[in-house]
């Protein structure tokens, strides 16, 4: 028998509204309630509303996996709702050209603290929250049930948020084989190569590929600085569709190594690019001192606003790094600018990178606006799955 939140007076109409987080604060009492535990949710009147995972160690102490009162959280639940994102992403492509994708997003596939990616033949898995945690085993064979043919499943649990939920770090091969290190795959008709053990994220920014493609159609002729470049992928697109050449910046060593290896996989050799370690600030100043400029400028840094309290001085390193960026650009040219901060509204970071135009005293035309990609998508009932915002402008 299952516990069950009951919810003060007036706290209903999130969970009507099929939102699937319920905080701490709307809570009038948990009854019979463990943590991990599958919970039922009613009215401050008794009504049943939803049924839910309960974790009272986190702010969002209610994740709720089902609106329908008949339906059961076991492993059917799970190959139920895998397929049904799995069948959501048949047709995002029409061609074999692309391996590796998103196939389960978390609360925006109605699978609160799940997320499953596809590389080639394997699957890397997130359990970020305690809720999935629990169901750990069930989803494992879920997984093997819906995709068969797979090799092996990689165990990414290693991310801090799993911290808030009371829950350690893990890093591990979770089923069958491990994948070679790194692994090859192709995005797009381009190879690229992944450490799906070691690299960030799950091995590569899958939620980039779109936007990889659409930079790269105005490249041809350039000369490009990728900043916060990683393992180089938006360079390797620019220099497929013609830019004259392209500088990776990075702070890691170890990016900036497979960098080079997807651009000589990719057929490019050191006439065509160059890499640069450093610290992205450091750098871009010290490229202004020289009088360097480029005909593109890409900025794909890391969450700079990770909680409420760090928003001001995130904030103030978007427009710092945007100046910079504005200022390398020769009249005329493009910057691709992103954040992946999902405290950031995609209108707080207009209003940044307008503020840093006036700071680089440059004017700049809005091109593109840019999201994640379709394989991320974003439930209507919960506008915090769209995190990724970009902005493709002509700079003058």
């Amino acid at each position: 028998m299952s516990g069950t939140v009951k919810l003060k007076p007036g706290r209903e109409k999130s969970v009507l509204q099929r939102h699937p987080w319920i905080f701490s604060g709307a809570i009038a009492s948990a009854e019979g309630c463990e943590n991990g535990d599958v919970v039922d949710v009613v009215s401050s009147k008794g009504e049943w509303l939803a049924r839910g995972s309960y974790n009272r160690k986190s702010q969002i102490t209610v994740r709720i996996l089902t609106w329908d009162m008949d339906e059961k959280i076991g492993l059917d639940f799970w190959v139920d709702r895998i397929e049904r994102a799995f069948s959501a992403r048949e047709g995002l492509w029409v061609s074999d050209d692309t391996e590796a994708f998103r196939v389960v997003h978390a609360e925006s596939d109605y699978l609160p603290g799940l997320v499953v990616d596809v590389y080639g033949r394997w699957l890397v898995v997130q359990f970020l929250t305690l809720g999935v945690e629990k169901f750990r085993t069930e989803i494992l064979k879920a997984l093997q049930e819906v995709f068969p043919g797979m090799k092996g499943i990689v165990d990414r649990s290693d991310v801090s948020i799993r911290k808030k939920e009371g829950l350690g770090l893990r890093k591990e091969i979770a089923v069958g084989e491990p994948p070679p290190t790194p692994l090859e795959f192709l995005e797009n008709g381009h190879r690229f190569l992944a450490d799906l053990l070691g690299g960030q994220k799950t091995g590569f920014y899958l939620d980039q590929r779109e936007n990889r493609a659409l930079i790269g159609n105005y490249a041809h002729g350039m000369r490009v600085l990728n900043a916060f470049s990683y393992t180089g992928a938006f360079g390797v697109y620019a220099l497929k569709n013609g830019a004259e050449f392209v500088t990776n910046l990075d702070s890691v060593q170890s990016a900036l190594d497979m960098a080079a290896q997807n651009l000589k996989l990719n057929g490019f050799g050191e006439l065509d690019f160059e890499l640069v370690r450093g610290d992205a600030f450091e750098v871009l100043r010290e490229f202004l001192k020289q009088g360097r400029t480029f005909d593109m400028v890409i900025l794909d840094p890391p969450k700079f606003a990770t909680n409420q309290r760090n928003l001001q001085p995130a904030t103030r390193g978007y427009k710092d790094i945007n100046m910079l960026g504005m200022k390398l650009l020769r009249p005329g040219g493009l910057l691709a600018t992103f954040s992946c901060s999902g405290l950031v509204s995609p209108d707080l970071f207009q209003k940044i990178v307008f503020g840093a135009s006036i700071d680089a005293k440059r004017d700049a035309q809005i091109i593109e606006e840019m999201s994640q990609g379709c394989d991320h998508p974003v439930a209507l009932t919960f506008p915090q799955g769209a995190y990724l915002k970009g902005l493709l402008l002509r700079v003058w």
